[in-house]
């Protein structure tokens, strides 16, 4: 499938901005390897749009079109279930997250860093990565049915009825993750609820919180 490369870099200098959490035009550029003049355009037809905005300083910043849209994504959904991965962060002292599949990748739609100072892992809303890495991706995986080319981390989730994986998609980190069961007659999108913590942190015990929270977050995920 061919793309348009203007529209395709619009995109990546929306993530990149997201990623970076504020950039300058021309750091924009360098990360996009293009020309100032095409970052310049690019910005100005995003900045028109909502979607980027610059604040007094010359740094871009997501712009408020962007939770607009994303909360026309799932209607509800993310509102309802922020709070409960707020309370799972809190009472866990890890970074709570939701991720859902998009085709052979997880990407995280929402976060929640607990209230007390922890050491912070880099697991950003919009961060994508293949299913099969990442307690998250292996999680939805493991919801699924069972098919023989199901890899052994999927299976021990699914024996175990949580993931857990340490250092895969960063040094040092552990993830548990539980796939959030699908309504039925109409399931909605494959999603799992996990915490993510640097390496030493008790899986084990955090585990059955963490499917306290997915089995709560199904029901939002239901009427949201």
């Amino acid at each position: 499938m061919s793309t348009l490369q203007t529209l395709d870099r619009g995109i990546q200098a929306l993530f990149a901005v997201a990623a970076a959490g504020g950039m300058s035009v021309p750091e924009l550029a360098t990360a996009l390897a293009i020309p100032r003049a095409n970052a310049y355009r690019i910005t100005a037809t995003l900045i028109g749009h909502g979607l980027l905005r610059r604040t007094e300083d010359g740094t871009l910043r997501l712009g408020a079109a962007v939770p607009a849209l994303a909360s026309h994504y799932w209607p509800g959904f993310l509102t309802a279930a922020q709070p409960i991965v707020q309370e799972l962060a809190d009472a866990v002292g890890a970074t709570g997250f939701v991720s859902v599949a998009e085709g052979d990748e997880c990407v995280v739609l929402l976060t929640a860093e607990p209230a007390r100072p922890i050491l912070r892992v880099g697991y950003r809303v919009g961060s994508r990565h293949p299913l099969s890495v990442g307690a998250a991706g292996i999680a939805i995986l493991a919801g699924r049915d069972a098919r023989p080319g199901d890899g052994a981390e999927v299976v021990d989730a699914r024996a175990l009825g949580y993931s857990v994986t340490r250092g895969q998609l960063q040094a040092g980190a552990v993830g548990v993750a539980v796939a959030v069961p699908r309504a039925q007659p109409r399931p909605g999108p494959e999603i799992s609820v996990g915490i993510v913590a640097m390496d030493g942190f008790d899986a084990a015990t955090a585990a059955p919180a963490v499917i306290d929270a997915a089995a709560r977050v199904s029901g939002v995920s239901a009427t949201g």
